[in-house]
């Protein structure tokens, strides 16, 4: 498509980051343009919208200084553009693409859109690989697998950017020959957000594997729409291209939508459920959909975008919608976190909907599902039993009813008060079967007698002890 050069100098007026320039009817959806302010200022821009009278362009930087009557705008390119290159890997950029850390712009293998390419149906693959995080709620009951999108709803005050920086640090893929990657895009971080992660990368050495896209809150919000996108295009690039197991985690996404709720006021758009925008469904899914396996590729790109919920509402719209296009959630309980324990998933409320296709022999290990609906089923009846003791008190209780409440306090306290410690998934499996030593063996129901004689019988006597048994 050739691109229109003509300049215009024609903005009818400026709203918020949103700068209306009537006639330019022929700019193109989406296309990048360079405004240029009377004091010679240079700033980018995005075409949000396109009708006979006016374009609509949101502005990626402050609108301070753009007087109506003197500003000229330039189209650059007729689509948003980013330079990609496998060079990338250990570099951290601002939510546009700009280096943060001091050092030159890449030189670009490509340079190719972030709005990023719909994935037919048809030429997707299966997910049926397992992502080891380290951590043993996820590993264990919700596991992650490559190409699925495994979203983390938070609640504000709760350690989500520690669990990012865990993921961070200690999330693989199994296999010698598997080159892996991890793309982090944080949207609306604070300094000290933004320097808790800088340090940690650091720290970890995890930067060695990483591609960071870092928005901070007194950027210009406008920036937060485009970080994830950046984000994901270097994902699909490194996958795709240089057939890489990448894992993206996004936070966090409540910012982005946020930022997607300004704009659509700014353009006084008709809002939908509490101000949001009535597209932010299909908004996300473009965001969210971008994971996935294709056939021809080894490489896969797999999501973890990571949301806080206003007042611990699941049923808020950013968590309701985030719910609808992915494929499960881990929640985090703020009970949990009151007791210390780190971190503080609660598994009762989780879900991995992927998680058959990742596990068992072959890929953990084949009494994985059947261990793991044991242990789901022996924890929520010790929680059950919690409540029922504020009822009817401790000393009524029978002693199958003490099996179960002490099997919960353990579990809480070991399996997913794990810290920062980096679990594998065979110890995660073997502490499991060490735990269900509280129940008696009539009551384990969910697996089979082959399993019990081989893993929890050889597991308790093998003479290996955790340091709580």
């Amino acid at each position: 498509m050739e691109l229109v050069t003509r300049e215009y100098k024609t903005v009818d007026y400026i709203s918020g980051p949103l700068l209306f320039l009537r006639g330019a009817s022929n700019y193109p959806y989406g296309s990048m343009v360079k405004i240029i302010a009377p004091s010679g200022k240079q700033v980018n821009g995005q075409v949000l919208e396109v009708s006979e009278e006016y374009a609509v362009i949101q502005v990626l930087a402050d609108t301070t200084g753009l007087a109506v009557a003197y500003t000229t705008i330039y189209l650059e390119e007729d689509v948003a553009r980013m330079n990609v290159s496998k060079d990338m890997v250990g570099r951290i950029f601002n939510g546009t693409g700009k280096p943060l850390d001091g050092l030159a712009e890449i030189i670009p293998e490509k340079r190719i859109e972030i709005i990023g390419a719909p994935i037919n149906p048809v030429s997707r693959r299966k997910p049926a690989d397992f992502i080891q995080t380290g951590i043993s709620a996820i590993d264990g009951f919700n596991t992650l697998v490559r190409g699925q999108k495994l979203p983390i709803f938070s609640g504000a005050g709760l350690p989500a950017n520690e669990i990012a920086a865990q993921l961070l640090r200690q999330a693989k893929v199994l296999g010698e020959d598997e080159s892996f990657a991890i793309v982090f895009g944080a949207m609306g971080l604070t300094q000290r957000e933004a320097a808790f992660f800088m340090q940690d990368f650091e720290a970890s050495g995890a930067l060695q594997r990483l591609v960071a896209f870092i928005n901070l809150a007194d950027d210009p919000t406008i920036e937060r729409i485009l970080t994830p996108r950046m984000a994901l295009t270097a994902a699909e690039y490194l996958a795709f291209e240089h057939n890489m197991q990448v894992l993206v985690i996004l936070t966090d996404m409540t910012n982005y939508c946020e930022a997607l709720r300004e704009i659509a006021s700014a353009r006084e758009e008709i809002p939908g459920r509490r101000g949001y925008p009535g597209y932010m469904y299909t908004d996300l899914s473009t965001i969210y959909e971008r994971a996935g396996q294709i056939k021809g590729s080894t490489g896969s790109v797999t999501q973890i975008p990571i949301l806080t919920m206003p007042d611990d509402d699941i049923t808020h719209p950013i968590a309701d919608l985030t719910g609808y296009i992915t494929e499960g959630q881990i929640v985090l309980s703020r009970q949990l976190h009151r007791m210390g324990l780190f971190p503080p998933i609660d598994i009762l409320p989780c879900l991995s909907r992927l998680m058959n296709n990742g596990i068992g022999k072959g890929r953990t290990r084949e009494d994985h599902r059947a261990l793991a609906n044991q242990l789901y089923a022996c924890y929520a009846e010790g929680r059950d039993i919690r409540r029922l003791i504020a009822i009817v008190g401790e000393e009524s209780l029978s002693e199958l009813d003490r099996c179960y409440l002490k099997f919960a306090d353990d579990f809480e306290k070991h399996m997913i008060g794990q810290g920062n410690l980096d679990r594998g998934i065979i110890e995660t499996l073997n502490l499991g079967w060490k735990l269900l030593k509280h129940i008696p063996q009539g009551e384990l129901k969910r697996v089979n007698k082959d399993l019990i004689n081989r893993y929890f019988t050889e597991i308790m006597s093998d003479g290996v002890q955790t340091p709580f048994f």
